[in-house]
């Protein structure tokens, strides 16, 4: 782990903090941009991998916490979510919509809140591994305190 954190992931562990949340950051030795990346070097199923999907919902940041093991339907996602078009965001709107770059998307720690869907299917683990603001970065929570720290919705997503 490096001395110091980056500075998104260290702005994420505050929030965590400030949040009651008891698991700290992770520092991973290589980058996770992918649910399978991130599960070899934790150890872990990649089904206990929450992916921080952000999507452009009729112009509006939606971030989908999704179990790695699935893919999501973006016109499920739309029907739950009540909109008309859900398409994978740029990596600009992203940024925007975070100030995280793709890849270590955080479900917390965004300059305003974002709407936020949590796939139901995270449920089946004791431990999910939750991205920390930077693609080195992971902390480890369960499904139940995603909804709670995220303020999000408990939803299928596939």
């Amino acid at each position: 782990m490096p001395e110091k954190l980056p500075s998104n992931a260290a702005h994420v562990a505050a929030v965590l903090r400030e949040l009651g949340v008891a698991g700290e950051i992770v520092y991973l030795t290589e980058k996770a941009p992918t649910a399978a990346t991130a599960a070899a070097q934790l150890g872990c199923d990649v089904g206990a991998i929450a992916n921080s999907l952000i999507f452009d919902a009729d112009g509006t940041p939606l971030l989908v916490l999704t179990s790695g093991a699935h893919r999501v339907d973006t016109g499920l996602i739309a029907r739950t979510a009540g909109v008309a078009q859900v398409r994978r965001a740029t990596p600009e709107f992203v940024r925007a919509a975070t100030g995280q770059p793709i890849g270590g998307v955080s479900p917390v720690g965004h300059p305003a809140p974002v709407r936020t869907l949590v796939d139901t299917w995270l449920d089946k683990h004791d431990v999910v591994w939750a991205a920390g603001g930077h693609p080195h970065t992971v902390f480890p929570t369960s499904f139940t305190e995603l909804v709670r720290i995220t303020d999000g919705t408990p939803a299928d997503v596939e």
